[in-house]
């Protein structure tokens, strides 16, 4: 299939989409949005064990296109609507995908655009990558999970920072008070992203899908719930293949050959 705002590829079980609008430092349209939703539904079906999203050219994603849905001075629009058709569904879609998905910020992620890659398992960045949530410039509030996903990642003091100051953040601070995971040198950027799809493609895929059902569940849950949910998914994973050729291999002293069963 052809796309227009996209570039969608899945090689040895690692599937790669990348915004393609480097003109518009890739944020999102309409368009842009049923590419998505279609490569996305491919993902699982292509086989892939991993996702990777990134972005054409020197940025990762600068949000909305404000072009795309211009509003005359005086005009209303129905901001609720497009969170409702477009943003909300995108972020259940990537939290639903039973394979972890990383988010390679190659440059500045903006807006829906950064609140997007935070929807991701991990944030990898390079080192001139930034994070800016820009929403108070316009009168609005942080969308596409920002709101839910910011306290989580760096308490309610710096998310009110973030979401109210509306402050560009380096990579490098953004790695430093947890909001991403890694912050890599620009020179080391590619390779390190390459190594760690390649890593969770060749892993013990149902394992990564349970860590992430718990990871995600333990927020909302008490601790007597969350360790009988441990329970449940450790019986789960120990009736695995990937546990038997786990357990063989340190047996045996070599590398594991997973399968992603």
């Amino acid at each position: 299939m052809t796309f227009n705002t996209i570039e969608y590829r899945c090689v040895d079980a690692a599937a790669r989409i990348t915004l393609n609008r480097p003109d518009r430092m890739n944020s999102f349209t309409q368009v842009m949005h049923d590419e998505l939703r279609t490569a996305l539904a491919r993902v699982q079906s292509d086989g892939a064990r991993v996702l990777v999203f990134t972005g054409a050219g020197r940025g990762f994603c600068a949000g909305q296109d404000l072009n795309d849905r211009a509003v005359a001075p005086g005009q209303a629009v129905d901001l609720g609507e497009s969170v409702e058709k477009n943003y909300a569904p995108l972020v259940k879609a990537i939290r639903a995908l039973p394979i972890p998905v990383i988010a390679a910020v190659n440059g500045v992620a903006a807006g829906a655009g950064c609140n997007f890659a935070l929807a991701c398992d991990l944030v990898i960045a390079t080192e001139s990558a930034s994070f800016l949530q820009p929403f108070c410039k316009l009168g609005l509030i942080p969308d596409t999970g920002g709101s839910y996903f910011l306290p989580r990642l760096v308490g309610t003091q710096r998310a009110m920072g973030l979401a109210l100051l509306g402050d560009k953040l380096t990579a490098k601070r953004a790695a430093e008070i947890g909001l991403i995971f890694e912050c890599v040198a620009d020179a080391e950027f590619a390779a390190r992203i390459e190594a760690v799809a390649a890593q969770l493609a060749t892993g013990p895929t149902l394992g990564y899908a349970r860590t992430k059902e718990a990871i995600y569940a333990s927020p909302n849950n008490t601790l007597d719930a969350q360790l009988a949910l441990e329970g449940s998914l450790m019986r789960e994973c120990g009736f695995s293949e990937d546990y038997r050729e786990g357990v063989a291999a340190f047996k045996e002293k070599r590398a594991a050959v997973f399968t992603g069963r």
